[in-house]
């Protein structure tokens, strides 16, 4: 069983995979950490538009950036 006090650690740089109707966010090691779907036609529900779940994906691959250029304790 893993260390459940250990933080995980998901190193950048992170990237942005496109499928057919979806985005894969990947860590610099492959692991998977979001997939974002977009237009399906086979649902009923309002599904993203592909530049929409491109964009939401771009920016969750961002993030890693955005954290660590602000330090705790220190004004943005």
């Amino acid at each position: 069983m893993p260390d459940q006090t250990k933080p995980r650690r998901f190193p950048p740089p992170w990237t942005v995979e496109d499928k057919d109707t979806y985005f894969i966010v990947r860590d610099h090691n492959g692991q998977d950490l979001a997939y974002v779907y977009a237009e399906d036609k086979r649902t009923g529900a309002r599904p993203l538009t592909r530049d929409e779940a491109r964009r939401i994906a771009a920016n969750i691959a961002k993030l890693p950036e955005l954290v660590g250029s602000v330090r705790p304790g220190e004004t943005p």
